[in-house]
């Protein structure tokens, strides 16, 4: 573990305190960390929504009906029309879910 000794204290104006506050909470970091990967060059990009993961769960869910669909079509070697549109249903739904969530 990486033993910190070293202590640097800084002054800062109100409103650049509040924009270093407001950087480390859309981040979702303690103002420290969010120092240290700044000085390291990193790019803070905000956390994005604890919504994202619900997505990524109904894609998931979704992706993987898709993907049974064409292993039997591998299997069989054709789709039939209701499998292909099926298959349409599934990707638009998936389509829909990410319009939702960029709302």
């Amino acid at each position: 573990m990486l033993k910190r000794n070293k202590q640097v204290i800084i002054r800062l104006t109100e409103s650049e305190y509040a924009a270093l506050r407001e950087k480390a909470d859309a981040a979702g970091l303690k103002v420290s960390p969010l120092i240290r990967r700044l000085i390291e060059g990193c790019e803070v990009r905000p956390r994005p929504p604890d919504s994202y993961k619900d997505l990524a769960r109904e894609i998931a869910a979704v992706g993987s009906n898709i993907n049974q669909a064409v292993h039997l079509a591998n299997c069989k070697g054709y789709l039939s029309r209701e499998q292909i549109e099926y298959l349409s249903v599934q990707m638009a739904q998936i389509w829909r879910l990410v319009r939702e969530q960029a709302r």
